[in-house]
């Protein structure tokens, strides 16, 4: 996957944000604008290929202020959609660096 296929999508407004990803925006109080802004300047940290019924990553960005957001996204290529699937703070006992998962 692609980042920059989201972040074209993001730019021309072809997003779908999930009710999952609405609520969870909501408890870390998150604008969506942050969230968009941390895409636009982050990475794919993890890839999902068989993630259905479009392949999915995790992309690691940061805020305005320059704290860590995760978010969760597919992709479609026929439509040149984004689906924002989830959003969060990561937790720092989970993370090496918020982009490695620690080991348990």
């Amino acid at each position: 996957m692609d980042i920059q296929h989201i972040i074209e999508a993001i730019r021309h407004l072809r997003i779908r944000i999930t009710d999952h990803a609405d609520e969870e925006a909501q408890a870390d109080r998150l604008s969506f604008d942050e969230i968009f802004f941390s895409v636009l300047q982050g990475e794919i940290i993890e890839e999902y290929p068989t993630d259905e019924p479009y392949p999915s990553c995790l992309v690691y960005g940061t805020s305005f202020t320059g704290e860590p957001i995760h978010s969760v996204w597919a992709y479609n290529p026929a439509t040149m959609w984004a689906v924002l699937i989830t959003v969060y703070r990561p937790d720092p006992t989970r993370w090496v660096d918020w982009r490695t998962r620690r080991q348990r």
